[in-house]
């Protein structure tokens, strides 16, 4: 286990940081729709095969599922800005190396270093948490985890008008001047988080997941391709089991495990992150899907026959909404929790795709499903982060992140494999073409509100925020001073609160006050305030010692007993060996 520590007051954030992070997240998902425009070109333009050409795309997905955990956690031990601007600059060289090349190889290579960048998203997000007041925070978290979705929806229309009238190879140079500009914003305005947490990075741990992550995602995303009976397929599948299985027993018994898998199995985690993979699953069917149907030929009899660029601009109100949703969430997500946010979004994302059922007919109305869809998709993804957050204690918060962020990458590549199979199988030949049909279009949108069925069954189960009664892990609601006391007067209900004193009775800043259970092992760590306060959780009733030091004064130590009782205990550290209870 691991806990929170920090040497040094955190550096007070300006009012642009929230926006930089936001860009940097806009960037680096900018990656996953990079090459929609020419998905169809791509065999011409790489001189190879359809089903070789697909790397290009699958490389991508799979670096990112794999880098968003890992870069996580690196960003808790070591400083996220630090691992953030990291992912950005091999994302830039991942650029830079597609862009000199029309050799299939040399670009899986790029697009793989590409997908690195992923692991931005969640950094950002435990950047923020580490930074900005609980009043900004809300807010500020919804607008970074919509930017996934903000990112894709902007580049489809930019991505097609310079694919349409440069060379294709312009489309890289643009995401490294991107990741460049990013960079340079972060290191100018984004200061680096002092919380860190305890431990070493488990390398061992973060090769398990690589491997059964890798070996899970291959065969969905090729399945199609190499088919779902297929030997290597279902060995595929096998592996990815017995080598996740694997992996989590280590990490179970791991000191300092890459992924605290007992955390993850809170119900607000666990649920949280299958109802992640239900809304990326609902957020990339509408992707696959309009735009094809914009640009097919009016002679088909249903497609609407638009251009690359229109169609782009069609699609581009899906994360235009979604940007602009993120202070709608803070609103209601201040009011009624993150829990009932998610499933409002969840509920809207369900009209947008029953609706778009009877809306496949003109231009104007692929506008007004974007639109519905990106309203509900941004509320459920600014949810997610508040509901990890508020359930996880701050030194994981990166981690965890990164694996909801990896649910997300999950729950797309599934959407992509399952939507290409429908569109293949009810495709009609047409001079030797496959073409997508409107069946297949609708059958589509069918599996995606089924999705967002189940996605809803699963919010359904998660815990409420209470404001009275027995405490559970903390939703994050608050956006007035008046919520963020609320809740750390629950905190205080947790666990013990009181003031670390010098030998002359005065309070002493900046102390670290240190939880150590019975067998010997810390439990909590915290930073007391400059009136000497500080408030400390506890994971467990039982007997623990309470241990602070501070420069220039000598280590003190209390014993103290958590019963279970709501009621917070003034612990006075500089007369050891008291004895108290709470």
């Amino acid at each position: 286990m691991t806990h929170t520590t920090t040497d040094q007051p955190p550096r007070r954030a300006s009012g642009a940081v929230v926006p930089v992070l936001a860009f940097a997240g806009i960037v680096v998902a900018v990656m996953q729709t990079l090459l929609v425009p020419v998905i169809k070109d791509l065999p011409q333009l790489l001189d190879t095969a359809p089903s070789n050409a697909t790397w290009v795309l699958t490389s991508t997905l799979l670096s990112g599922a794999v880098a968003t955990p890992i870069m996580g956690r690196l960003g808790d031990l070591y400083g996220k800005r630090r691992m953030l601007i990291l992912s950005l600059a091999v994302m830039v060289v991942g650029a830079l190396i597609s862009a000199l090349t029309s050799q299939l190889l040399t670009m899986i290579v790029g697009r793989t270093l590409q997908g690195f960048a992923m692991g931005a998203i969640p950094l950002g997000i435990g950047l923020m948490r580490d930074m900005l007041p609980r009043e900004r925070l809300g807010s500020a978290m919804a607008l970074m985890s919509s930017s996934i979705g903000v990112g894709g929806g902007l580049a489809l229309p930019a991505a097609a008008l310079v694919a349409q009238h440069t060379d294709w190879h312009a489309l890289f140079y643009g995401a490294a001047g991107l990741g460049v500009l990013s960079i340079a914003l972060t290191l100018l305005v984004v200061p680096e988080s002092a919380r860190r947490a305890e431990g070493s990075f488990d390398l061992l741990g973060a090769i398990g997941l690589s491997g059964g992550l890798v070996l899970l995602l291959l065969p969905i995303t090729k399945g199609s391709d190499w088919g779902w009976s297929s030997g290597t397929t279902l060995g595929l599948f096998t592996g990815s089991v017995v080598v996740l299985l694997l992996w989590g027993l280590y990490e179970l018994r791991s000191q300092a495990p890459l992924v605290d898998l007992r955390t993850t199995a809170r119900p607000a985690v666990l649920f949280t992150n299958l109802a992640s993979i239900m809304v990326g699953v609902a957020f990339y069917v509408v992707s696959l899907v309009l735009p094809q149907l914009l640009q097919l030929p009016e002679a088909t009899g249903y497609g609407l026959g638009q251009s690359m660029v229109v169609a782009g601009l069609c699609v581009a109100p899906l994360g235009l909404t979604m940007m602009f949703t993120a202070p709608v969430y803070a609103r209601l997500s201040a009011r009624y929790g993150p829990k009932t946010t998610l499933i409002i979004g969840l509920l809207i994302i369900a009209i947008g795709y029953g609706g778009g059922l009877g809306l496949m007919d003109a231009a104007w109305q692929t506008i007004v499903t974007s639109v519905i869809l990106g309203a509900g998709i941004g509320l459920a993804y600014s949810s997610l982060p508040a509901l990890i957050v508020g359930a996880v204690p701050a030194s994981e918060t990166g981690a965890a992140n990164g694996l909801n962020t990896l649910m997300r990458s999950i729950g797309t590549s599934v959407s992509s494999a399952v939507v290409g199979m429908v569109l293949a199988n009810t495709a009609q030949n047409v001079g030797g073409v496959a073409v997508p049909t409107m069946h297949g279009f609708r059958v589509s949108f069918l599996i995606a509100t089924a999705a967002v069925a189940v996605g809803l069954l699963l919010a359904l189960f998660l815990p409420s925020a209470r404001r009275a009664g027995r405490p559970q892990h903390t939703q994050l609601r608050a956006s007035s001073e008046e919520d963020a006391v609320l809740e750390r007067a629950e905190q205080v209900l947790r666990g013990f609160r009181g003031r670390v004193l010098g030998a002359d009775g005065t309070p002493v800043a900046r102390a670290k006050v240190t939880l150590i259970d019975r067998r010997g092992r810390q439990a909590g760590a915290t930073v007391t305030d400059e009136d000497g306060s500080y408030v400390l959780a506890v994971p467990a009733q039982g007997a623990y010692v309470l241990a602070a030091k501070a420069s220039g004064h000598g280590p003190r130590a209390s014993a103290a007993t958590h019963s279970g009782e709501e009621r917070a205990v003034e612990l006075d550290l500089s007369l050891p060996g008291e004895v108290v209870s709470a």
